[in-house]
């Protein structure tokens, strides 16, 4: 019967290395320690993450939520420019905002790291995004997995998931019920292009134009690669802020889909909502995939966000409010449509007119 150092060589052998996760674990400590809140118990290293449940003794109902998801194929431009410490911030934007949409306050947060081979400074790298992500949306970082995968993926390859849990008054759940005609769609700026929509990204700009992730495109004002790794706005924060001092009675994170598929799901069947273009540009990368790839407007607006991260459907007394607290979290917020009834268009999303300079 081998021993346990040759059995530790055979499974290193295989092409998992167990020291090198030991030694990423050691490096990530630091990161989550900053990613904490008072309700979470014990330290890294249990078998699972732990929260104390008592925090949710203040509320008459509350309503648990929880969101999964992952950055697609956005890790391709991270691995390709070496580059890691961005894409656990995306991570988390995209579970996060997904939940804080009902007005949920995220409470923690999980993650999940599949790799071929462990380089401990890498996956440090992308806990380290993580953390920083969990402090920005104001959750708490209790746990995760870092799995080694040779063979199912190349040494240098990775994915990211992760899960988040929540918690809102069941009086104040936000959705499609409270939404009224009249109601104004207030659009939240994004960074960029977040984490949707990045093969046609690839596709286009990459595989088909031949852009080099290292040269400068000017209308950009930096390298390709930097634009592509712009990490996802994380809107939780000013949302839930959103919700508390507004009568906001909806919110969509625009996701996979674009505006106007994601608008829809937050839409009663009995009203339909309108977008007018003509109210903002959206950043120069978006025309740069469109011009370049002869991309059409309907794809286009299909795939990416165009400049919309995240849209609230708002009181109309209470726009003006709502546009100084989103600013008040470093968030430009203007007037972008309105909601009303057309029984032509029920639960529907339509935009209408073009954006300045397309």
């Amino acid at each position: 019967m081998p021993d346990e150092s040759t059995a530790g060589n055979a499974y290193a052998e295989a092409g998992v290395d167990i020291q090198a996760a030991d030694t990423a674990i050691e490096l990530m400590k630091g990161w989550i320690d900053k990613a904490r809140r008072p309700e979470m118990i014990g330290g890294l290293g249990g078998f699972a993450g732990l929260f104390d449940a008592s925090a949710l003794t203040r509320y008459e109902r509350p309503l648990l939520a929880t969101s999964t998801d992952g950055v697609g194929t956005k890790v391709a431009i991270a691995q390709a420019m070496d580059v890691h410490d961005t894409i656990g911030h995306d991570l988390v934007g995209m579970v996060v905002d997904d939940l804080v949409v009902c007005g949920a306050e995220p409470l923690f947060m999980t993650d999940y790291i599949a790799t071929g081979r462990v380089v401990p400074e890498k996956i440090a790298a992308i806990v380290k995004g993580i953390a920083e992500g969990c402090v920005l949306a104001g959750c708490a970082l209790i746990g995760g997995e870092t799995a080694e995968h040779p063979g199912l993926l190349g040494p240098d390859e990775y994915d990211v998931a992760g899960a988040t849990t929540g918690v809102v008054e069941a009086d104040k759940l936000l959705g499609p019920g409270r939404v009224r005609p009249g109601d104004v769609v207030i659009a939240m700026e994004a960074s960029g292009l977040h984490s949707n929509g990045y093969s046609l990204v690839r596709h286009v700009l990459l595989e088909k134009a031949g852009l080099s992730l290292e040269a400068h495109v000017d209308e950009l004002g930096r390298t390709l690669g930097e634009e592509l790794l712009e990490p996802t706005r994380i809107y939780a924060k000013a949302c839930l802020a959103l919700a508390d001092r507004t009568r906001t009675h909806a919110m969509s994170h625009v996701t996979g889909g674009g505006l106007a598929a994601n608008l829809a799901r937050v839409m009663p069947v009995e009203l339909a909502a309108t977008i007018d273009r003509g109210t903002w540009t959206p950043q120069p990368v978006f025309d740069l995939v469109r011009r370049t790839g002869d991309v059409s407007q309907p794809d286009l607006e299909m795939t990416l966000n165009c400049g919309v991260g995240m849209v609230a459907l708002t009181d109309p007394e209470d726009v003006d409010a709502s546009i100084a607290v989103l600013g008040e979290h470093g968030i430009r917020a203007w007037v972008a449509g309105e909601v009303g009834v057309d029984p032509q268009q029920q639960g529907r999303v339509e935009l209408v007119g073009q954006h300045p300079g397309w």
